[in-house]
């Protein structure tokens, strides 16, 4: 992937389609000499060092991976235009790119029919989803798992809405039973599944849940912000096949959100959200009289919450998924490796003497601690915020990585042994997005284990 080479031809065909409206004079207001655009990037660049370096396998923290070189083409190509997706008058080419990208996703999840738009991040892609869901159940509240991510209690309270959470497994998952106790309350008209808790990588049961809708009547959303992409790997051969029951279920929701930002290989700025029943498209409406005026069809303002969205945006997914469709064959391939590394990861963890595994993995998210003396929570936590501090500031070898807050429950449910000195501990909690992590996970695993047993 010549990268420059495709940022060359970038700008080359940005320049071929301008030159077609006539020279024009730019105006002397805007220009920069080469010498101060030079001393402004020198510094810029710098600035920039201080980074993470989130692009190398040495980096297995956050949820941070840079975007495929496809998308960063697709988006600077569009950003030298600058359309904006609100309305076709804006954006008639990204708007179309918008609603191919959108399809392939509902194809994605087993959607048929269907309304869906992008939108400049899962927390706005969820906001949607639960404005949707409070203006077909005015006045009652929505529940989710207590390990779910914060934006649902956040988005309920700028919706004005009561949010539910709701209590966890010992694996991380919604207690279906609890929430049978909350819904027969009577109270909740939207119930928040998540498959891919951003902690753990939990995936809730949603296939079970599918039958305390119809004897409560609620709406169900998914939350696959995070997971979302998993669904390629549904029922696939191989140790990093996923169990098909949760995924294939998301087909039979109200709603999904998913990130393409994070596992959809892209940069910031993109999220998106499906729903079911095109006929919520009407909870959207309303006019502008300057903005809808070149087109009779539908514009992407016209269903969401947004206003102003970069078409860029756009135009980098769909050229993305032309050459890495979201399928088994395609995207699957990148997500089936990060799967892999964690699975692999797991088995070494689990034969070490130094590190202990807190919870087998369910998605690519590796979670551990240090083997500590006393074996109690606080030396757990000490040991975290030690390895975690000496991994990130070694010049020769860096490593970085994360740390995880559980509950004194959640560490108590999962490791009885552990004396429970304290109200919870910090763990270790490694995101292997990236598929080149599956060939350093034995060269991390050591880095660890000297790190956790130092000489």
């Amino acid at each position: 992937m010549d990268l420059p080479r495709w940022l060359g031809e970038a700008v080359r065909a940005h320049d071929r389609w301008a030159a077609g409206y006539g020279p024009f004079t730019p105006h002397p207001s805007l220009a920069v000499s080469d010498s101060a655009f030079a001393d402004a990037f020198a510094e810029f660049g710098e600035r920039l060092t201080d980074n993470y370096p989130f692009f190398h396998p040495r980096y297995a923290g956050q949820m941070l991976k840079p975007p495929h070189p496809a998308a960063i083409v697709g988006y600077l190509s569009a950003m030298l235009v600058n359309p904006n997706n609100h309305a076709l008058d804006g954006g008639p080419a990204t708007a179309r790119m918008e609603r191919e990208a959108i399809e392939a996703l509902a194809t994605m999840f087993g959607f048929e029919n269907h309304l869906g738009h992008l939108t400049t991040s899962g927390t706005i892609a969820n906001l949607e989803a639960l404005y949707v869901a409070r203006s077909l159940h005015p006045g009652r509240g929505v529940a989710y798992s207590a390990e779910a991510h914060y934006t649902h209690g956040r988005m309920c309270q700028v919706l004005g809405v009561a949010g539910h959470p709701v209590a966890t497994d010992d694996r991380g998952r919604m207690d279906l039973d609890a929430l049978e106790e909350t819904l027969s309350t009577g109270r909740i008209g939207t119930v928040v599944l998540t498959t891919g808790t951003t902690g753990l990588g939990a995936v809730d049961r949603v296939d079970q849940a599918l039958a305390l809708r119809e004897r409560h009547g609620v709406r169900l959303h998914v939350d696959a912000a995070y997971g979302g992409f998993f669904t390629l790997l549904a029922g696939a051969d191989g140790p990093e096949g996923l169990p098909e029951g949760p995924w294939r279920a998301i087909a039979s929701c109200d709603s999904v959100v998913v990130d393409p930002h994070k596992h959809g290989l892209q940069p910031y700025g993109c999220g998106a959200v499906i729903f079911a029943d095109p006929e919520v498209g009407r909870f959207y409406l309303h006019d502008s009289p300057y903005t809808y005026f070149t087109s009779d069809e539908l514009h992407l303002g016209e269903i969401s919450l947004e206003c102003s969205r970069a078409g860029a945006a756009a135009a980098a997914l769909w050229l993305t998924f032309r050459l890495l469709p979201p399928t088994p064959d395609g995207l699957g391939r990148v997500l089936a490796a990060g799967r892999r590394a964690a699975l692999r990861w797991a088995e070494l963890i689990e034969s070490s003497s130094v590190l202990e595994l807190y919870q087998a993995p369910e998605l690519d998210i590796v979670s551990f601690f240090a083997v500590t003396d006393p074996t109690a929570f606080s030396a757990v936590d000490s040991a975290s915020e030690r390895i975690l501090r000496e991994g990130m500031t070694d010049r020769e070898d860096p490593v970085f990585l994360s740390t995880l807050r559980a509950s004194h429950a959640a560490l108590t449910a999962r490791h009885p042994t552990l004396t429970a000195d304290a109200d919870g501990a910090r763990i270790l909690r490694s995101v292997l997005m990236k598929p080149e992590s599956e060939d350093q996970v034995e060269r991390l695993h050591s880095r660890l284990e000297k790190l956790a047993h130092p000489a």
